[in-house]
This record gives C-alpha cells, sequence and structure tokens, in this order.
C-alpha cells in the first residue's frame, strides 16, 4: 500500500505578526476593516519596534522606508501612538513583507529581496520604494510577476 505524504505546513509571517501581534494590536483586527479602523485611530508606536525587529533594518532605515522622518518616529515613540497617515505607511510596509514572503517562501530569502538592488525595479531596492503608494503597486506587480515566472 502506497502511502502518499501530507503537503508540508508553511506559516508565513501575518501583517499583524510583523507588527507585533497580540501584544501590541489592541484589538486585534480580524477583517479587513478592523484593520481600517485601527489604522484611522493609528497604531500604537510599539509596532514600529516590532516591524523594525522583524525586518532586521535599523529605525533610520525604516524610518527612510517610510517617508517618515527619524524625529518624528522617535517623537511618536515617546507619544505611543503614530497618526493614522504613518499607521497606513507602516500597514502598507508590513503587506509587501508579507507578499515577498509568500512569493519567495523563505523569509531570510524575501527580506534579502527586499533589500536589494532590483532591475526590474530601475535599480531601486523594493524596501526603498514602499514609501509611496506607486513605488509600493511596483514592488508588489514585481512579486506578481516572479510569482508567475516572467521574472527569475
Amino acid at each position: 500500500m502506497s502511502t502518499v505524504a501530507a503537503p508540508a505546513y508553511r506559516s508565513f509571517l501575518s501583517v499583524e505578526d510583523l507588527l507585533g501581534g497580540k501584544g501590541v494590536l489592541k484589538p486585534t483586527p480580524r477583517s479587513p476593516l478592523d484593520w481600517v479602523a485601527l489604522v484611522r485611530h493609528g497604531l500604537p508606536s510599539a509596532a514600529v519596534d516590532a516591524l523594525s525587529r522583524a525586518v532586521r533594518i535599523t529605525q533610520a532605515e525604516l524610518a527612510g522606508a517610510l517617508g517618515i522622518p527619524e524625529r518624528t518616529l522617535a517623537r511618536r515613540k515617546r507619544e505611543g501612538l503614530l497618526n493614522s497617515e504613518e499607521s497606513a505607511k507602516l500597514v502598507r510596509l508590513a503587506r509587501a513583507v508579507e507578499r515577498a514572503e509568500e512569493v519567495f517562501e523563505d523569509f531570510d530569502v524575501a527580506l534579502n529581496w527586499l533589500k536589494s538592488s532590483n532591475a526590474a525595479l530601475a535599480g531601486a531596492t523594493p524596501l526603498s520604494l514602499l514609501d509611496t503608494d506607486i513605488g509600493a503597486e511596483s514592488v508588489v506587480d514585481t512579486l506578481g510577476r516572479i510569482e508567475q515566472g516572467v521574472f527569475a
């Protein structure tokens, strides 16, 4: 009798995990509309530290990737809450990291890709483009092309 091995279950980091999980995000978002409410209210500043640790970049690098002055991030950390625009940028970056990990099926490979210059993105690093909606769309589009085998 032949047995077929069950496919290995691969657990990827979610946006929630990247932003600190239940310990940081209260209440925990369960739907896209929960995320809208959370972003409008403002994410706890602890989410900045959580994402910085997860993506293994400095606060200065994170500030650059978000398009938020480093001094502003430091001030928000003291205040304890990001404003809605800053929160949206942080979620956008976390969503791009999540998508990269889904495509590459390996967190370290995804981070390396995000931090490396990319010919498909005019030589820019994907991380450097995430400070704008158009840049983030280009990164996600490129990930989709990689997933479909258009780019190696």
